[in-house]
């Protein structure tokens, strides 16, 4: 029997079709990893373009992570994006997870560097070849064959100093030989049409998929802003004011205020959306079954 031919990631933003991806997660330590599948097996009729799986802290979920992305995509028939962190690791631990990933099948990479420990006295490798993930880029790149995504902040990166000096570190990452960019989640489309403009300016020329998370808690909210610090326009901020003590009111606000986000994205031209499904597989489907009838007139109209 022939085996079926992976297809790079890079690919799917040829088809002049706007690209609908799902972000997943490895469950904990102490949940069963049957709940994640059950998420797969309900969002795979949605006809995601990939679906990502994302890396622990530290490689914390490497092995599951890599399980994940195998199954997805030599038993569910979708493409997968497996995450990677270098910040700790070593060539060797790297180039070994590379090697996994080659043997079941994976072909996509999203390079990432990771958040950088924490605890006091925590020992790094002794030549720490991945200070940035553009090292990553440049290191899966030699190991041959496989496409490289990578994640842009379309307010900055919280750690850097302006956004032109991390479009700058981005351009270098891409020129390293990353094949498409997602970004990180925001709220305000406006400030987002900004970033790409300026990041065109700055020569990236590569794909870039909006990240999009759907708010459905104010614990959830108050976790991302703490996390990213990215900005709350006041039609966001009102929803949160409106429904903080209303648990139920706040999670169909959020799912909207994100349908809208996606409709607006859609409708400007965007390379791709990125749904952050935070293994919600009901609000997934939520959000897709009111956006289908743009992504099918997309289709068609291009057709």
């Amino acid at each position: 029997m022939k085996k079926e031919q992976n297809m790079k990631i890079r690919e799917l933003y040829t088809k002049d079709e706007p690209v609908i991806s799902f972000e997943i997660f490895p469950p904990k330590k102490d949940k069963p990893i049957d709940v994640v599948y059950d998420t797969i097996e309900s969002l795979k009729d949605l006809r995601p373009g990939f679906i990502s799986v994302t890396y622990g802290a530290g490689g914390s979920t490497a092995r599951t992570t890599i399980e994940l992305a195998s199954t997805i995509r030599n038993k569910y028939k979708v493409e997968t994006l497996a995450h990677l962190t270098c910040a700790t690791s070593s060539k060797d631990e790297i180039s070994g997870i590379l090697d996994t990933l080659e043997k079941n099948g994976v072909q996509n990479i999203l390079a990432l560097r990771g958040d950088l420990p924490t605890e006091k006295g925590f020992k790094f490798p002794d030549s720490r070849n991945f200070k940035h993930a553009g090292d990553l880029v440049s290191h899966i790149k030699s190991h041959g064959g496989f496409c490289v995504g990578g994640a842009v902040y379309p307010e900055g990166h919280i750690e850097c100093k302006s956004l032109a000096l991390d479009l700058q570190h981005v351009k270098e990452k891409v020129d390293s030989g990353t094949d498409f960019l997602i970004s990180q989640l925001f709220f305000d489309n406006e400030l987002y049409y900004d970033f790409l403009d300026k990041a065109a300016q700055t020569g990236i020329d590569v794909p870039i998929s909006a990240g999009i998370l759907p708010v459905i808690s104010k614990t959830q909210m108050e976790h991302i802003v703490k996390l990213c610090g990215c900005n709350l326009p006041p039609k966001f901020t009102r929803i949160l004011e409106k429904y903080a003590n209303k648990p139920e009111a706040l999670r169909e606000a959020g799912i909207a205020y994100a349908i809208e986000q996606i409709i607006d994205l859609l409708s400007w031209g965007v390379d791709g959306v990125h749904l952050y499904t935070m293994n919600r597989p009901k609000t997934t489907r939520k959000i897709i079954n009111s956006i289908s009838y743009i992504r099918d007139a997309l289709t068609k109209e291009i057709a």
